[in-house]
């Protein structure tokens, strides 16, 4: 598989890097392959504690390009800066937006259908520029293990902005996941409109681990979550 190719984004206090990792297979349901007129682009922002080089932001990446999506992955500033405490929620939009843009500009399956989310906080992100940018060219988002709250702290609620965004979304999550799990989520997904589509993962944590080390059953469940990506994508491009 070809490496990504890079990007350069200026923002006002810095700069950072996507990787666009080209698309390059078949969809299930339509093709969505390089060269197709049915491509679509999904942006995925990294967790606070793992930048876009991680295995799992790799291994995702790869996979779900390898299925026919151009993905861009990014680093947020301060991960790119070599600093280790996450910005505040202004910054870390205001980086999540100027990706957006970048790509908007320079990948063209984006112009027709753009998706955006991540793992843990950077799927968080996502859906609060979602929220707060109803402009934005949008056709949905997918989010890996939302943080709904704090481990051990389930009344710190993350989801009052959920029912302002008004798109297609994938929530995935594991029923272990300490930062809140499919039960937790429930009430507030009730809410939304459209309805979203959502993706158990059972006895799945935080990053979709199983309890018990089985590398063939771990394969295929995130082989699971990634072809559930590409059938809500496929299915949410019109």
């Amino acid at each position: 598989m070809p490496n990504p190719s890079e990007l350069k984004i200026s923002l006002e206090r810095g700069a950072t890097t996507a990787l666009v990792y080209e698309g390059i297979g078949r969809g299930d349901r339509q093709e969505i392959a390089s060269g197709s007129p049915q491509r679509a682009t999904l942006i995925l922002g990294h967790g606070a504690g793992a930048g876009q080089r991680s295995a799992f932001m790799v291994d995702f990446a790869r996979a779900l390009s390898a299925l026919g999506i151009d993905v861009v992955t990014f680093n947020f500033l301060y991960t790119e800066q070599g600093r280790k405490i996450p910005d505040r929620a202004p910054a870390l939009e205001d980086c999540y937006r100027a990706v957006i843009e970048a790509v908007q500009s320079n990948v063209t399956s984006a112009t027709r259908a753009l998706f955006i989310g991540g793992k843990s906080m950077g799927g968080r992100i996502a859906t609060q520029v979602a929220a707060a940018g109803p402009e934005l060219r949008l056709s949905g988002l997918v989010l890996l293990g939302y943080p709904l709250h704090p481990p051990g702290k389930p009344t710190e609620r993350r989801d009052k902005h959920l029912p302002a965004i008004r798109k297609p979304m994938l929530f995935v999550q594991g029923t272990r996941d300490a930062f809140g799990t499919p039960d937790e989520l429930a009430p507030a997904l009730a809410a939304m409109q459209p309805a979203p589509t959502v993706h158990i993962v059972d006895k799945g944590d935080h990053s979709f681990k199983l309890p018990r080390k089985d590398p063939a059953a771990q394969a295929a469940v995130y082989a699971g979550v990634q072809r559930a990506i590409v059938d809500f994508i496929t299915a949410s491009t019109p």
